[in-house]
């Protein structure tokens, strides 16, 4: 049960393979007391998140295994010096403008839907600056579902899933924003991170296999 797969460690932090379903840090009751930051703390006593994925989502996270490392990460991240990307399936196949490389940008302000909690929304009158880059990989025209690359250049609350689907194609198993379909889970991972080591100043490039 408390198996972490480990992508890459070393003195100073730890780059973890989080499950889908899996909490990043412990919920509210016993009963969600199990999460990829307390398996890791068994392990590596001291241990700090330093970001969160969402629990139906999988992929690359990255804990802290000091105080000074997890300032210097989040204060990374919050600079948006973090490179992040992710891979999903979506339903049907979203085409948009795009650039040379074939990228494309949904920016569409974004605000948690109090009434509706934990879900967020679109809000041009008081959302959040939101933007997500995307990228067509491949299309199944027998499913009807297509791969996308995201890279979320803002990291708002379920940002991805929002965007997506404002763009008129869900994630394949989203079960909080898309409709019901036959999907295991989420089709949602976290498969790179390219950042600068906050203490060898080496750039770490680290990649998750989509499980997929």
């Amino acid at each position: 049960m408390d198996d972490v797969e480990v992508l890459h460690e070393d003195a100073h932090l730890l780059a973890l393979v989080k499950p889908a379903g899996l909490l990043s840090v412990p919920g509210r009751g016993p009963q969600n007391a199990d999460c990829l930051s307390t398996r890791a703390q068994r392990r590596w006593p001291g241990a700090l998140i330093v970001h969160r994925l969402d629990q139906a989502t999988s992929g690359l996270l990255l804990m802290a295994r000091s105080a000074a490392v997890q300032r210097a990460l989040s204060s990374a991240f919050a600079e948006r010096r973090v490179h992040k990307r992710y891979e999903a399936l979506v339903h049907g196949r979203p085409s948009a403008a795009t650039d040379a490389d074939g990228w494309a940008e949904i920016d569409l302000p974004l605000i948690v839907d109090w009434p509706n909690r934990p879900r967020s929304k679109v809000d041009h009158a008081s959302g959040k600056p939101s933007r997500t880059r995307w990228r067509l990989l491949a299309h199944n025209a027998a499913t009807d579902t297509a791969r996308l690359a995201l890279e979320p250049v803002t990291g708002r609350s379920h940002q991805l899933r929002v965007h997506l689907l404002a763009l008129g194609h869900p994630i394949v198993g989203d079960a909080l924003y898309g409709a019901p379909d036959t999907a295991p889970r989420l089709m949602l991972h976290a498969c790179a991170l390219r950042f600068e080591h906050p203490v060898s100043g080496h750039t770490l490039d680290l990649r998750s296999d989509v499980p997929f």
